[in-house]
């Protein structure tokens, strides 16, 4: 008689806490407490204005939390900086197939009140931006009523302070967007650089439905590294590869970025991308795609070995 099967398991949630004050002086001890009371044995701890869009230790963390995980706050401003931001974050946890909760608030996207909550939240952030919008609208016409120009009159008059403050504001907004979309491009970037140029780089990750540029992309990750939230190892140059090298590392660039590429995928892929083949035809075969990843681990690329092989 065959003996029963192991009943099947079900895989652990873990409760991750995310404790935020805004300066050094204060401490996030009262945050971890309650967090670890309410089951967190994980929990991360971060001091930054809640007005900043620069957290790296949130940014990390959104980036490496599994599905099932449960994000777990005190308080929704000890999160996000505005119904739009947490409308974000959350939407971004949703894509990880995790869950978000607020222990103040009625706020856990894993039950069905938490999600009516939050289409109540969406409803909000909506007419927020709308009242903002009109605001500002009202505030720049009675400002040309009264004979006053729009803008900033320490820019249209040069002074060196108000230069010097303009491109600090830039470049914080520039870093905090960089911050909000790593988890879009970086991975690809971290599994290709630097075995890999640029230019492959970014024909990967604008074929996943992303618009860059090799310019605009070596900035961002020029940036990151020098915020230290990127391996330095990413913007050193690219192993030089002769001319009839390029559809050898372009291929395996593709299967670096996404492991679960088949041969056939892989070939399917480079045809919506109109490369042509070695023998140079549209059409690729899966046998020549082999061929090619057989090359790049044999010149020493660690390449995954596609699931139809």
């Amino acid at each position: 008689m065959a003996s029963p099967s192991p009943p099947l398991r079900t895989p652990v949630r873990r409760l991750i806490g995310y404790a935020r004050v805004s300066t050094e002086e204060q401490a996030t001890d009262a945050q971890v407490d309650e967090l670890r009371a309410a089951g967190c044995h994980i929990v991360h701890t971060e001091h930054g204005s809640g007005a900043s869009r620069v957290r790296p230790v949130l940014t990390r963390l959104l980036r490496e939390i599994s599905a099932g995980d449960v994000l777990v706050v005190v308080r929704l401003d000890r999160l996000a900086r505005s119904v739009s931001h947490l409308l974000v974050v959350i939407e971004h946890l949703e894509e990880r197939k995790a869950h978000f909760r607020s222990l103040h608030d009625p706020i856990d996207t894993s039950t069905p009140q938490g999600m009516f909550s939050l289409q109540v939240l969406g409803a909000v952030a909506q007419l927020e931006r709308a009242l903002i919008a009109e605001r500002t609208k009202a505030g720049m016409k009675a400002a040309m009523a009264r004979g006053k120009l729009p803008g900033n009159p320490g820019l249209r008059e040069r002074r060196p302070e108000a230069i010097r403050a303009a491109s600090a504001a830039r470049h914080k907004v520039y870093v905090g967007d960089l911050i909000a979309s790593a988890s879009t491009w970086l991975p690809i970037v971290q599994r290709m650089r630097p075995q890999h140029n640029w230019d492959d780089v970014v024909r990967v990750l604008n074929h996943r439905g992303q618009n860059w540029t090799v310019e605009k992309l070596r900035r961002a990750v020029h940036r990151l590294v020098s915020e230290k939230m990127a391996e330095p190892e990413l913007i050193q140059r690219a192993p030089r590869r002769p001319p009839e090298d390029r559809l050898m590392t372009l291929v395996a660039g593709i299967a670096i970025a996404d492991p679960d590429l088949s041969l056939r995928d892989i070939a399917a892929q480079l045809e919506r991308m109109r490369e042509r083949a070695p023998r140079g035809g549209r059409q690729w075969a899966a046998s020549s795609v082999k061929a090619l990843l057989d090359r790049a681990r044999r010149l020493g690329l660690v390449v995954p070995q596609p699931r139809d092989v």
